[in-house]
């Protein structure tokens, strides 16, 4: 059975693929039975009880992935639930906020319930640790942007959960961007060279360069790269690169190439080099380190065993 309409629409508003969020959604809970059944609700949980549970913050924090928990609900009870979506992705939470509410067969939100929240609690993490840096910069016109230094399978919504918590995607894979790293300088012979490979055999795709000093960044700006990642610049030499940038510009009459800080920054950091003028701040963290929101499951039995 696949996924009910509304909470199709649900995950379609979010942008997100649903054959992409139910494939995942159902290797996940196959992943969690193991080819089984959940033998601690078959043994304690009578087949016709219903309850309704209530997925509740525990702390304060940015929502994402509520359409994606709906649908672990949604496709452990084949249908049979009934879910409410309380709070949107993107959302401000405090402790205590009700975010979803889902009734149906006891056994099935019991079964749900921990891969709902792996999920539901992971993204939230992603979209509060964002949102504490795009908070950090505000007053700058520097965006925080992520990396390909995702979780195996979930890139899509990690990076979704980026954009809920006011950050900027990065490219998606290595097929759709080029990012010209240190490595690929090296094999081509210097900054520029491997700049213009990249431009001759893919004249359409957007390509950023990375430069560890203000010497590539002159090289690599005469040679028309429009998007420049400065590898490990302290806030000093990133001020003098937007400085370079704009000079190169004003002397080429074109638009200034945009600018990306990398390389160690933590959050303290963050007002300190957005003040500088560049145009993105690079955050790995965002996805490979973030801590989850705590988010738990509060169930309400609405038939018991003695009922009539």
């Amino acid at each position: 059975m696949s996924l009910r309409p509304s909470v199709i629409a649900a995950i379609e508003s979010a942008g997100l693929e649903p054959a992409y969020v139910e494939a995942l959604v159902r290797s996940t809970v196959a992943e969690d039975l193991d080819g089984g059944v959940d033998v601690t609700s078959a043994a304690t949980v009578p087949s016709d009880q219903r309850s309704t549970v209530d997925l509740v913050t525990r702390g304060a924090g940015v929502i994402a992935g509520i359409p994606v928990a709906a649908a672990v609900f949604d496709a452990v009870s084949e249908g049979d639930a009934h879910v409410t979506i309380v709070m949107p992705d993107g959302a401000r939470v405090v402790g205590g906020d009700v975010l979803l509410t889902v009734t149906g067969r006891t056994r099935d939100l019991l079964t749900a319930e921990r891969t709902a929240l792996n999920l539901l609690c992971h993204l939230s993490g992603v979209a509060t640790a964002t949102a504490q840096w795009a908070d950090a910069l505000v007053g700058t016109t520097a965006s925080v942007r992520d990396t390909r230094k995702t979780t195996p399978g979930l890139r899509v919504l990690e990076k979704y959960a980026v954009r809920c918590g006011g950050g900027v995607n990065h490219r998606m894979s290595l097929s759709d961007a080029a990012l010209v790293k240190d490595n690929h300088v090296v094999a081509a012979g210097g900054v520029a060279a491997a700049f213009e490979a990249v431009r001759a055999m893919w004249p359409g795709l957007p390509v950023e360069v990375e430069v560890d000093s203000l010497g590539q960044l002159t090289e690599v700006l005469d040679a028309g790269a429009d998007l420049v990642l400065l590898d490990n610049f302290s806030p000093a030499q990133m001020r003098i690169a937007v400085g370079i940038a704009l000079e190169h510009a004003g002397h080429h009459g074109g638009v200034r190439a945009r600018l990306e800080a990398s390389g160690g920054l933590t959050l303290a950091d963050a007002a300190a080099v957005g003040a500088t003028g560049v145009d993105y701040i690079a955050v790995g963290a965002l996805t490979h380190s973030v801590v989850v929101l705590d988010i738990g499951a509060d169930l309400r039995p609405l038939t018991r065993p003695d009922s009539p």
